[in-house]
């Protein structure tokens, strides 16, 4: 082995061994390499270009209910270590999609209003959202890529100042294309948990947990020729319904009653 390839090595292995150790909110050993402040500063720098490029909506009812859902949701979300105010944008698109990134940001495209028709529905795709953020799958997916990569200035990591390659691999682990309004997908691992971090969210707002259920099915009416599951980084649609329908039967009984947010 290159001398140099092994201090490389040796030096990826130190950096595993002393920030590695992590839990997901589902119980899940996690390794991260990169502390949440400095995830907080990539998702706000990624967030402030993606409202550069996007059309924001000026829709003052669609603004409002999605709003509305997103701030039942956040009632109940436990306090983030990293930030301290969620922000919620609503992009006039007719992309069927949602995000949220690492410092709390929220970004919910008009299109998928099409297909998450109620607010329940729309409760699980936010709901699922943070739950990205909650479980730090940003920074888990950006620190498997930084150690395979070997590289180790993560304090110094800062979106156009970190070489193309990097700034992809950072990109990707945000859930964005290098150009911000290309959404890109988690692992089939992190989007079952979010689902599940998502379901117990939507349920403590008051939701109805099974509206989670429907809005996969709408989803797999929409999608049309989806790949199959082996072929893709999300579960299938049949895979989700059936582990959400598990779920769903260990849920306590919610003793919150949702806010009755008006659809535009």
């Amino acid at each position: 082995m290159p001398l140099l390839h092994a201090k490389i090595t040796t030096a990826a292995a130190l950096v595993a061994l002393l920030v590695g150790c992590s839990t997901s909110p589902t119980g899940r050993n996690q390794f991260i390499m990169v502390s949440g402040s400095e995830m907080a500063t990539l998702g706000n720098q990624s967030f402030a270009e993606l409202k550069k490029e996007e059309k924001i909506s000026k829709n003052k009812r669609t603004n409002a209910y999605v709003q509305c859902v997103t701030d039942a949701l956040l009632t109940v979300t436990p306090p983030q270590p990293d930030f301290e105010k969620w922000e919620v944008v609503v992009f006039d698109s007719d992309q069927v999609n949602a995000f949220a990134l690492p410092g709390g940001k929220i970004g919910v495209y008009t299109g998928l209003l099409d297909v998450a028709q109620t607010p329940d529905q729309l409760a699980a795709v936010v709901g699922h959202e943070i739950g990205h953020v909650m479980a730090n799958h940003g920074g888990e997916r950006v620190s498997s890529s930084l150690a395979a990569n070997g590289a180790l200035q993560v304090a110094n990591i800062a979106l156009g100042a970190s070489g193309t390659d990097n700034q992809n691999m950072i990109m990707a682990g945000l859930g964005l294309g290098l150009n911000v309004g290309v959404l890109l997908p988690f692992s089939r691992t992190h989007e079952s948990e979010s689902d599940l971090i998502g379901l117990q969210l939507m349920n403590d707002a008051g939701f109805d947990p099974q509206q989670s259920v429907e809005l996969w099915r709408n989803m797999a009416k929409a999608s049309g020729g989806a790949p199959p599951e082996f072929f893709s980084s999300h579960p299938s649609h049949t895979t989700r319904i059936e582990d959400l329908q598990a779920a769903i039967q260990r849920l306590p009984p919610s003793t919150t009653n949702a806010p009755k947010c008006v659809r535009p």
